[in-house]
C-alpha cells in the first residue's frame, strides 16, 4: 500500500508528498486503516489530524468478478499484441471481436499459447455469465467513471461536486432498488441474439464447473444477490468510506466559505456545522459568537466594497 499526505503549508498551497510503501497482509478497511495508523505514529505524526482518507478504489473482488476481470485482461492481451487486430477491434468492438478470437487460432503466426488461450476465451466469452457481467460492469463503472471525472476538474466547485456525488450514490441505490429486471432484459435479449445459452433462473446454481455439489440457491438468487445487489453495495460503501459524513461536512463547510462570485456559496449552517468538527478550536461560547460573527462576515462582504469583489479563492 502506498501512502501519500495532502495537506495545507503554511503558506496556504496544497502540498502532496509520497510518504512510504506499506505492506498489508489484505486490502480490507480495518487493515488498511491500523496499518495507516500505525505508520503515521511511527512517524510522529497523530491520527487525529486526519481530516480524509483516500484509497485507490480497489474493490475485493472474487468469484464471477474476478474472472470476469480475468478474461477481459486476457482478450486484451491477446489481441492487442497485433496492431492490425488491435486497431479492428477499436473501431467494430463488439462485431469483431469474435471474428479476431478466431484469426487468432487460424493465424500461422500466433504462437501456440495464444492459439489455445484464443479457443479459452471463445468459448467463456459466449457464456450468459461473461455476458451478465459485462452488462453490469458497464453500467456501475459508467457512473463512477462520470463522477470520477468531475471530481477531478481542476475548476469544480465543491458544492457542485458533493451533489454530484450524491447524485451518484441515488443512482447506483436506486439501480439497486429497480435496475435488477432491465438489466436481465437487456442480458436476455443479447444473448438471444448471439445465440447463447441463459440458465433457467429457478433452477439450483452450481458453482465452477461441477455439477455434483450445489450452492443451495437458485440462479435468481446467486445473480442478483450475490453479484447484482453485492457489486452495486461494494460501490456504495467505497463512496461512503471516501466520503462520510464528516468529509462532507468539512468539504461543503469550506465550500460555503468559498469567495468567488461574491461568496454565492455562503452557508452559515454549514460553516457552524464545519466549526464544530474542531473542539479544541471552538467550544460552546467560540460556537454561539461565531454565530454573529458570521452574520457581520457576510454583511461585510458583500456590502460592495471592492477589496473582496473579485476574489478567486480563500488564500485570496
Amino acid at each position: 500500500m502506498a501512502l501519500v499526505l495532502l495537506y495545507v503549508d503554511k503558506n496556504g498551497e496544497v502540498v502532496e508528498r509520497f510518504i512510504g510503501l506499506v505492506h498489508v497482509s489484505d486490502t480490507s478497511t480495518c487493515s488498511l486503516k491500523k496499518e495507516i495508523y500505525c505508520f503515521l505514529s511511527n512517524h510522529s505524526l497523530s491520527p487525529s489530524k486526519i481530516r480524509r482518507q483516500g484509497y485507490e478504489g480497489a474493490s475485493n473482488m472474487r468469484g464471477e468478478i474476478n474472472d470476469f476481470f480475468d478474461h477481459v485482461t486476457n482478450v486484451l492481451n491477446v489481441v492487442g499484441r497485433s496492431f492490425k487486430r488491435r486497431d479492428l477491434i477499436r473501431h467494430h468492438q463488439a462485431k469483431k471481436l469474435e471474428q479476431l478470437l478466431k484469426s487468432v487460432i487460424k493465424h500461422e503466426g500466433s504462437t501456440s499459447s495464444d492459439r489455445n488461450q484464443a479457443k479459452y476465451l471463445l468459448t467463456e466469452i459466449k457464456t450468459f455469465k461473461f455476458v451478465f457481467m459485462l452488462h453490469l460492469m458497464l453500467k456501475v463503472l459508467a457512473m463512477s467513471n462520470e463522477l470520477s471525472k468531475i471530481l477531478q476538474k481542476k475548476d469544480q466547485d465543491i458544492i457542485n461536486s458533493m451533489e454530484f456525488l450524491n447524485i451518484a450514490k441515488e443512482r447506483l441505490q436506486d439501480m439497486r432498488e429497480t435496475g435488477w429486471k432491465p438489466l436481465l432484459d437487456d442480458v436476455s435479449s443479447f444473448c438471444d441474439v448471439q445465440d447463447i445459452l441463459i440458465p433457467k433462473l429457478d433452477e439450483s446454481y452450481f458453482p465452477g464447473k461441477s455439477k455434483r455439489k450445489s450452492s443451495g440457491v437458485c440462479y435468481s438468487h446467486h445473480w442478483r444477490i450475490e453479484i447484482f445487489c453485492a457489486v452495486i453495495n461494494v460501490q456504495l460503501q467505497e463512496l461512503n468510506d471516501c466520503f462520510d459524513v464528516v468529509s462532507s461536512d468539512l468539504l461543503l463547510g469550506m465550500g460555503s466559505s468559498n469567495p468567488i462570485n461574491s461568496f454565492a456559496n455562503f452557508d452559515k449552517g454549514r460553516i457552524m456545522t464545519l466549526a464544530k468538527c474542531y473542539p479544541d478550536e471552538f467550544d460552546e461560547i467560540q460556537i454561539r459568537d461565531l454565530s454573529y460573527q458570521l452574520d457581520t462576515f457576510i454583511f461585510h462582504m458583500r456590502s460592495g466594497n471592492p477589496k473582496f469583489s473579485n476574489l478567486q479563492g480563500i488564500r485570496d
